[in-house]
């Protein structure tokens, strides 16, 4: 059966996920975890593209890339091409290292970007390895460069995603680092890669969304939209997976009649 083309992420965000062959492992010893960081950044400087989350683990791998230029398979491809090189040759082996196929999700907005950057920090925590801060084969520290990773090592982009928090360096990473403390609001799959937004969006979460998302900030004016103008708004808001109708009609002041009928 032929493989299906992979989609394009309206964002140029994907979450990759690479896995050891038959779920073994793939790093023994810290010279292997600098190799694979060392081939990401060479990987980096070649293809161009933004890494804004990362996570090494024993046998698996997390990679949140935004690749504008549409060569995420190669990207991949070559990052593994080249620790599968490095690591047959120094522990005598061959064949395949990683699975076949890496896997991967298209991240189509800003709420989902930094949920996934959560997701992968927390890897360590769910994993009953150590506090995020404590591990050393991710990107949390990178965040705090300043503070815990010297500027030239770093390998991760944090600009767009400080930005999402603040314009304000200092309010960024506290926002940032609060953040990433809290309860991740994904289902983890026994993949570690499938994600889905929990059942129910609070009014916080759909609020931001609309802002966010749909570039609205004066909520209340919504209710002065021309019908049709309103009733467009009504209909991309019902699309977020999680957010109920009574919600909506609630958020932006507007009848459930109202909302039902857009």
């Amino acid at each position: 059966m032929p493989r299906q083309v992979r989609r394009k992420s309206r964002s140029n965000v994907y979450h990759c996920m690479l896995r050891g062959i038959n779920k073994q492992d793939i790093f023994f010893e810290e010279k292997d975890y600098l190799e694979f960081q060392n081939i990401i950044r060479k990987s980096k400087n070649k293809f161009l593209y933004q890494l804004y989350s990362y996570v090494l683990m024993p046998n698996h791998i997390h990679l949140e890339i935004k690749d504008e230029s549409q060569k995420i398979s190669q990207i991949i491809h070559s990052i593994t091409t080249s620790y599968a090189n490095y690591f047959n040759k120094k522990y005598e082996r061959k064949g395949h290292l990683f699975e076949n196929r890496f896997q991967s999700k298209n991240v189509e907005n800003s709420y989902y970007i930094l949920n996934l950057v959560r997701y992968i920090h927390q890897n360590p925590l769910k994993a009953g390895i150590c506090k995020m801060e404590q591990y050393k084969w991710s990107s949390y520290l990178e965040y705090f460069c300043d503070e815990k990773v010297e500027e030239e090592s770093k390998i991760v982009d944090t600009e767009e995603i400080f930005n999402l928090f603040s314009t304000e360096k200092k309010n960024s990473k506290k926002e940032f680092c609060e953040f990433n403390k809290k309860t991740f609001r994904f289902q983890e799959s026994t993949e570690l890669l499938e994600y889905e937004m929990k059942s129910k969006l609070t009014d916080e979460e759909v609020i931001y969304f609309i802002k966010e998302e749909l570039g609205i900030y004066n909520i209340q004016e919504i209710q002065n939209y021309s019908a049709e103008k309103r009733d467009k708004i009504i209909r991309k808001i019902k699309k977020f997976k999680g957010v109920l109708q009574p919600q909506i009609g609630r958020i932006l002041g507007i009848s459930v009649r109202i909302i039902q009928r857009a």
